[in-house]
C-alpha cells in the first residue's frame, strides 16, 4: 500500500476540523493548515452588499434562476423578478427544434417556387414559418427584456456545429443580456476520441463568439478526462462564464413494463460536491466567471458554493419546489449569514477554494485519503 505523508493527512483533518467549527464544508477538499484565515470584514449592523459582477453584468444579488420551466411565459419571468432573482437564465432552445424549423422553411420555400409564377405574383411575401418555436422564443426575450429589472440571459441548447448557432445573434438583437451556451453531448459512439470531443466544444463557442457582442457562458457536463485542462483552452477561447455542471439525465429501466425509460427529476443537495469541488478547483486559475447549478434548495447550499468560490449560484428546482418568492429568502439567509460571521460578499468567495499555492491534485488527494481514513474510523468495527 503506498505511505502518505502523516503531515498532510493530519493539516487535512485539521482543515475538516476548522471547517466544522465554521458550519461548512465547502469543497469536499481539504486544505492544508494555515489555508484558511476567517476574521471579521464589516462592522456589526452594517448593510451587507450582495452586487455580483457575473460576466461583466451587474446583479443585485448572486442567487440566479437557471434554465428551467418558470421562464416559458412572460408572467413566469416577470415572477422571477419579483421573487428577489439577481439575473434570469431563459428556458432552452434547442438545436434540434432550429434545425427542423430551418428544413420547414426550406421546404415551404421549394414548394412556393415550383408553383405557377402568376399565381406567386399576388403574395407580397414568401411563405414563413416565423409562427414557430424560435419566433416564440425571440418574442419573449423582445416582451421580457424591457420589462424587468435584472439580466435576462438566453439559453441555446446543442452538440454539434452548424448554423443554428446563427440563432444567437438573434437572441441577442431580441434584447439577451447575454448567451448561456449549453453544450450537452454524450459520447455514444464508443470509438469517438477525447480529443474530437473537447474540439466540438470549441467549436461550438466560436461559432457562437464570433455571431455576437455579448458575453458567452458555457454550461458543460464534467465528463471529460481532464476537466481542468478543458476549462482552461475553453477559457483561452474565450468562454466568459463556465456554468457547472449540466445534470446527465441517465435513463431507468422500468420493471413492469420491461422497458427503458427517460430519466427525469428535479436535483438535491447532496448533488452539489462535484460541481462545488470544480469551483473550488478553477477559482483564481480562470478569468471567466463561475456559475454554481446543480444542487441548490437550502440557504446551506448558495452559501457553500460562494465560500468554494462560485461568483452567481442557480436553481431551478427549488424554486419549483417552493415558488419564485424561494429566492428571497436565499438571499435574506445569505445576508443573515455573512451578518452574523461579520464578512462580505467578496470576502467569504472563495474562502474555502483550493489554494492557489499548492498542487491541485495532491490537494484532492490528500483529502481523498483523509476521508477514507475518518470513515474507518467512524464506520469500522473494533
Amino acid at each position: 500500500m503506498p505511505n502518505f505523508d502523516p503531515e498532510a493527512l493530519r493539516a487535512a483533518a485539521e482543515s475538516a476540523r476548522r471547517k466544522s467549527e465554521m458550519g461548512s464544508n465547502a469543497t469536499d477538499q481539504l486544505a492544508p493548515q494555515g489555508s484558511i484565515v476567517i476574521a471579521p470584514d464589516s462592522p456589526a449592523g452594517a448593510t451587507v452588499d450582495l452586487t455580483t459582477t457575473y460576466m461583466g453584468l451587474r446583479l443585485r444579488n448572486p442567487v440566479v434562476a437557471s434554465a428551467g420551466p418558470l421562464s416559458q411565459t412572460l408572467d413566469g419571468i416577470r415572477e422571477l423578478d419579483d421573487g428577489g432573482v439577481g439575473a434570469i437564465v431563459m428556458y432552452s432552445l434547442f438545436e434540434e427544434q432550429i434545425r427542423y424549423e430551418d428544413a420547414r422553411q426550406t421546404a415551404i420555400e421549394e414548394q412556393g417556387s415550383d408553383s405557377f409564377a402568376e399565381a406567386l405574383s399576388y403574395f407580397p411575401t414568401t411563405p414563413s414559418n416565423e409562427s414557430g418555436l424560435t419566433r416564440t422564443y425571440l418574442s419573449l426575450i423582445e416582451k421580457a427584456a424591457p420589462t424587468v429589472s435584472v439580466p435576462l440571459i438566453a439559453s441555446l441548447n446543442g452538440s454539434t456545429t452548424g448554423d443554428w448557432t446563427n440563432t444567437a445573434r438573434r437572441m441577442q438583437d431580441a434584447g439577451a443580456s447575454a448567451i448561456e451556451l449549453n453544450v450537452y453531448y454524450v459520447a455514444g459512439d464508443l470509438h469517438t476520441p477525447a480529443r474530437e470531443v473537447e474540439e466540438r466544444h470549441l467549436d461550438i463557442l466560436a461559432a457562437v463568439k464570433q455571431v455576437v457582442s455579448v458575453p458567452v457562458a458555457m454550461k458543460l457536463s464534467p465528463y471529460f478526462s481532464s476537466f481542468g485542462e478543458m476549462a482552461g483552452r475553453l477559457d483561452a477561447a474565450g468562454a466568459d462564464a463556465f456554468v457547472l455542471f449540466n445534470r446527465y439525465l441517465q435513463p431507468d429501466i422500468d420493471l413492469d413494463r420491461m422497458a427503458v425509460v427517460p430519466g427525469f427529476g428535479l436535483s438535491g443537495s447532496d448533488e452539489a460536491k462535484l460541481p462545488r469541488s470544480w469551483i473550488a478547483a478553477l477559482y483564481g486559475r480562470v478569468g471567466a466567471s463561475l456559475a454554481a447549478t446543480t444542487g441548490v434548495e437550502t440557504v446551506e447550499d448558495v452559501l457553500k458554493y460562494l465560500l468554494a468560490g462560485a461568483d452567481v449560484v442557480m436553481t431551478t428546482a427549488s424554486l419549483v419546489r417552493h415558488g419564485p418568492g424561494h429566492a428571497g429568502q436565499l438571499v435574506d439567509g445569505v445576508t443573515s449569514w455573512l451578518t452574523r460571521k461579520g464578512l462580505t460578499l467578496d470576502k467569504a468567495r472563495g474562502m474555502l477554494a483550493v489554494p492557489s499555492d499548492v498542487d491541485g491534485g495532491l490537494y484532492a488527494r490528500s483529502g481523498y485519503v483523509s476521508g477514507l481514513e475518518r470513515a474507518k474510523k467512524v464506520y469500522g468495527r473494533n
